[in-house]
């Protein structure tokens, strides 16, 4: 993060009149102090440039400016230096207060709207006095997007950094939430990827289904080879290389034999964990797999799967994962599923939520969902660190991505504690 380029960034302005709390703002969303807040008005008298990691967005950039109202000497100078902040940001936080919509929040709505830069307004010091219900209708009918908060509350902190973020990602670039590598970053040039893909029920006659085909194609893309075999004929297989190979990744339901045939030196994984990672985040779903240590008989569990399929006899997201759930929890859980585009406003009425890989969905549309699930303050896990979870061996599935397994190793430690 430390060495991204500013040029690299995304870079997010925080606009507003003076003393509206934009710095406050600022040091409010990375919970440290990075501005010089002040109740005197025009504290901040240039540019603050603030590097930082937004997670899932990654690398970011923040531009903290002065006071567009400002009535210094200065403020001709100021009001430049702040101007020229349109020419690079990518995307505005214009922060206001209840009832209070002047010619300064115009002139910055109207000229990002010209450069058809998307800007959230952040209704900032709440605690001062509510939003009425038609303010927030103008502010939304006038820039699409306004979220509510008090840059003082701690205790609301979290999902005020949540909402900003959820919004960020509307927002943000496509080349921004465009999909890191699939397995590509995981081999070396002239590796080997061990492709470990079950014949059954499930497999499409006559060909491969999609994250099989696309794990192969991002393979050869990275310059390694992809090897495929059927899980009873690993252990042969194995004898046959000169070398272990690089990485192996299986298909989710055979995960527990794979894991014991795969030499335990070798990075080992699923396709479905490869697929949580390039179109969502990997630590947050690795931390939410943590969670199933807490279920008891009688929660409720949304599965969310990303295609619309005729489910089949043993489908694993009907009938096995809930099946292994309920082995583990020792007792009936009530499960909901929802399937395609189809997604749940009561996420809150669920004790945790696992979706699918989401190979039939943009990384942006699953970036959204797991925010939802995080504003609602329910744990969202993955098809394959579920399964792999009741089976014991998460560790091992993770074990390529390291900073998900500390996430899922702090959740855990959280939990026991």
């Amino acid at each position: 993060m430390e060495t991204t380029p500013k040029g690299n960034r995304l870079h997010i302005a925080i606009f507003g009149r003076t003393n509206v709390g934009k710095s406050s703002l600022l040091n409010y969303l990375l919970d440290q102090e990075i501005a010089i807040t002040s109740p005197v008005a025009g504290t901040t008298t240039d540019v603050v440039e603030k590097a930082a990691e937004l997670l899932p967005l990654g690398p970011v950039l923040f531009l903290d400016t002065a006071g567009l109202d400002d009535v210094s000497e200065l403020a001709g100078r100021r009001r430049e230096k702040t101007e020229t902040v349109f020419d690079r940001a990518a995307c505005i936080l214009l922060v206001t207060e209840a009832e209070i919509w002047s010619e300064y929040e115009e002139a910055v709505l109207s000229e990002a709207q010209k450069r058809e830069i998307p800007v959230l307004i952040v209704i900032n010091k709440i605690d001062r006095g509510l939003p009425s219900p038609e303010y927030l209708k103008n502010m939304f009918g006038r820039a699409g997007r306004v979220i509510t908060l008090c840059c003082i509350d701690p205790a609301g902190r979290n999902g005020a950094v949540e909402a900003v973020k959820r919004n960020l990602i509307e927002m943000a670039p496509d080349d921004v939430i465009e999909a890191p590598s699939l397995i590509g970053d995981l081999l070396p040039p002239g590796g080997i990827a061990l492709l470990v893909v079950p014949i059954d029920l499930q497999a499409p006659k006559g060909r491969l289904i999609l994250p099989q085909v696309q794990t192969i194609r991002d393979a050869l893309d990275s310059d390694a080879a992809a090897l495929m075999v059927k899980e009873r004929e690993l252990a042969s297989m194995l004898t046959l290389l000169k070398r272990n190979p690089d990485i192996a990744v299986c298909d989710s339901q055979v995960i527990l034999k794979v894991s014991a045939d795969i030499p335990p030196e070798v990075p080992c994984t699923t396709f479905s964990i490869l697929f949580a990672r390039q179109k969502g985040d990997l630590a947050l779903s690795a931390a939410g797999a943590a969670t199933i240590e807490t279920l008891k008989p009688g929660d409720r569990i949304l599965i969310a799967e990303a295609c619309s399929h005729h489910p089949l006899q043993d489908d694993i997201g009907r009938v096995k994962i809930p099946r292994w759930l309920r082995q583990y929890v020792g007792g009936e859980l009530r499960i909901d599923i929802y399937a395609g585009r189809d997604y749940p406003d009561n996420l809150s009425d669920y004790r945790l939520i696992i979706h699918c890989g989401g190979c039939m969905l943009t990384r942006r549309e699953m970036l959204s969902r797991l925010h939802r699930a995080q504003e609602a303050g329910i744990p969202v896990t993955n098809y394959g660190l579920a399964i792999s979870f009741t089976q014991g061996v998460i560790r091992r599935v993770l074990s390529p991505f390291p900073s998900a397994l500390l996430a899922f190793k702090r959740k855990e430690a959280e939990i026991r504690s």
